[in-house]
């Protein structure tokens, strides 16, 4: 007598009132808005594509060179280069329409202002969620980036909240001294989801030419050097708010993405593993539905949170 075939397990994972067909989305500023990796692998096996940062006016980046290489991850002082939401309406998201994947746009912003103007345009355009980069320099108050100031962080929320008719991600950045408190601001101030880790401040220096290695002097640093901080920062997050969240941070394989799950995470973003592998989110994509079967869990969503304490 042959025993029952395996049902297949659920991937399928609900946010804000987002359907995902999986819990693997891509990283912005790691992934463009797809178009470089569409001839390597096929887009609509992703949960979703996190598009590159889109502001208001095209953004010319950070003079090169912009790219180091560390023992276990790299830095990049890219300075969120982009053509602008013009450029992104008119190509960027056609392209993306073509595939059967969510779209979550990445928004960046100078200001106030600017952050609201781009979340308006956005919530006209067929996308799914807006994911808002709160590390963007305000070039109103001398540079601070709002991700480092709970009350700054509050004020992009509300601001950005009242005018999108799309879900609001909040993203948040590790260089704070307590990521909850961020967090909770953000949760207060009426985000529908929160997605960490950005980027760690780092600096690398060329002993032998004793310069900088980036031309912006420090860059952030991802990959598996900051994954312990990322399922960390997932881990007290989670037990701070009541918000879904999108882990970030050195996911290289699916332990990795089952980790950052059992901290916390309900979605999981791979961002600098592309750049060895273009296929690595659809490797992780099929290790977790392989863990899944293997431990008999029905359920990927029975994975956030998970972890025995």
């Amino acid at each position: 007598m042959t025993g029952k075939k395996k049902t297949a397990p659920n991937l399928s994972v609900d946010i804000a009132g987002v359907h995902f067909k999986n819990p693997v989305v891509t990283a912005s500023g790691t992934f463009g808005s797809g178009n470089e990796y569409s001839e390597f692998i096929e887009l609509s096996k992703l949960g979703a594509v996190v598009t590159k940062g889109v502001s208001l006016e095209p953004w010319e980046g950070n003079p090169t060179p912009r790219i180091a290489e560390t023992p276990s991850g790299m830095l990049n002082a890219i300075g969120l280069q982009n053509p602008g939401i013009d450029t992104f309406l008119s190509s960027d998201l056609p392209f993306l329409k073509k595939y059967d994947t969510k779209i979550i746009v990445n928004v960046c912003g100078h200001s106030v202002e600017e952050y609201v103007e781009v979340s308006e345009r956005l919530s006209e355009a067929d996308v799914d969620m807006l994911e808002i980069n709160i590390s963007c320099p305000n070039v109103k108050e001398g540079g601070i980036a709002f991700g480092t100031d709970p009350k700054k962080a509050a004020e992009v929320t509300k601001a950005v909240k009242k005018v999108s008719k799309k879900p609001v991600i909040m993203k948040l950045s590790p260089n704070v001294t307590d990521i909850t408190e961020m967090a909770k601001a953000c949760e207060d101030a009426g985000a529908d989801a929160l997605s960490l880790i950005n980027t760690i401040t780092g600096m690398k220096i060329d002993v032998e030419t004793r310069r900088f290695s980036l031309s912006n002097k420090t860059g952030g640093l991802s990959g598996p050097a900051i994954h312990p901080v990322a399922v960390r920062m997932v881990y007290e997050v989670y037990n701070a708010v009541k918000l879904p969240i999108i882990g970030i941070g050195g996911i290289m394989d699916s332990n990795d993405a089952i980790e950052m799950m059992l901290a916390g995470a309900s979605l999981v973003a791979v961002g600098t593993a592309s750049f060895r592998r273009p296929d690595a989110a659809v490797l992780v994509i099929n290790g977790i539905e392989d863990y899944l079967f293997s431990h008999n869990i029905d359920d990927v969503r029975k994975l956030t949170g998970a972890v025995r304490k």
